[in-house]
């Protein structure tokens, strides 16, 4: 088992970079370029105008898990500020996109499940770009009035726990989908792997994101609003759920099979509970372990997968 290293200031930040490439994208967002030669930690953020303490309490729970004080005085919050607007920049402006067009190219456009996966991507990015576009619009703005010790009446960090959604949801489907029922040809295959392997890199890194928002911005600002006596913060301002589910073999009854085919035709609740005869109680119940038993949640997934186990005709399907 590889040995845990706590990075400190007189490190040198090429050496945190040998040991955990995946901390370039880090740089980026704090704003740190490439080309620092030997400067040690300190020196390279002091260089970039970036609290040196921040950087380091991020890279260290975020590659290392070290348990953060969430009574630091001595974290920026200007700098998290800044960290996490670029993050978010650099995710819905580049990787986003990236990865589509990396899975557009990766499949066969002779299979026709082709479009409901793309379908699929594309609920995923809209739902992350919601989260982010909402933090940027209304919390971040927030917080900078807080650091300018002009705290608004009618809102706070429990306010923006509310409006948190599943995004993680939709990626995990996708993922299930192709390794499941996505048979291609070499090229296609090989291409497909390498687009699989980014989305599990993704999916690292949001969940690495979140982690970060939880664990050190809400403390932050939990300490900033303290300091400016306006109330109370909620614990976990990042319930996305980017943390990994666990997929489910088990199968499907004939009377789920039935109820995932009406679904996947448009019926309600109400109606599939008239076209099977069962109440609309026992048609929730059965949709619960559905997506129990699958880990499949979203119209487009599930009409893939009655595509995909003969539950329905491809034909017969709108895509």
């Amino acid at each position: 088992m590889k040995e845990q290293k706590i990075y400190e200031a007189e490190d040198k930040m090429v050496s945190l970079i040998s040991d955990n490439y995946n901390l370039l994208q880090a740089l980026g967002a704090f704003g740190i370029s490439l080309g620092f030669g030997d400067k040690t930690v300190l020196e390279t953020c002091e260089s970039n105008g970036v609290d040196t303490h921040t950087f380091l309490t991020v890279v260290n729970y975020a590659i290392n898990g070290v348990r953060v004080n969430e009574d630091d005085e001595r974290i920026s919050v200007s700098t998290l500020l800044h960290y996490l607007e670029a993050s978010h920049a650099y995710f819905v402006d580049f990787q986003l996109p990236y990865i589509r067009r990396e899975l557009e190219e990766s499949l066969n456009e002779d299979n026709s499940l082709a479009k409901l996966i793309m379908k699929l991507y594309d609920e995923y990015a809209h739902e992350i770009r919601r989260h982010m576009n909402y933090e940027q619009q209304t919390l971040f703005p927030y917080v900078e009035k807080l650091l300018e010790d002009q705290p608004a009446s009618d809102y706070n960090v429990e306010t923006f726990s509310k409006h948190h959604g599943a995004a993680d949801q939709q990626l995990r489907e996708l993922k299930i989908l192709i390794i499941k029922y996505l048979p291609q040809d070499g090229l296609h295959n090989n291409q497909l792997t390498a687009t699989l392997h980014d989305i599990y890199e993704n999916e690292e890194w949001l969940f690495q994101h979140a982690m970060v928002e939880d664990h050190i911005f809400v403390p932050a600002i939990r300490r900033l609003e303290r300091h400016v006596k306006h109330g109370s913060v909620s614990e976990n301002i990042s319930k996305m759920v980017f943390k990994s589910g666990s997929d489910s073999s088990e199968t499907l009854s004939d009377r789920e099979q039935e109820v995932i085919v009406a679904l996947v035709q448009g019926m309600s609740n109400k109606e599939i509970a008239s076209h099977l005869d069962i109440s609309v109680n026992t048609v929730i119940t059965h949709r619960r372990n559905i997506a129990r038993k699958l880990q499949i949640h979203s119209p487009s997934g599930l009409t893939i997968y009655a595509i995909v186990n003969n539950l329905i005709d491809i034909n017969a399907v709108k895509l």
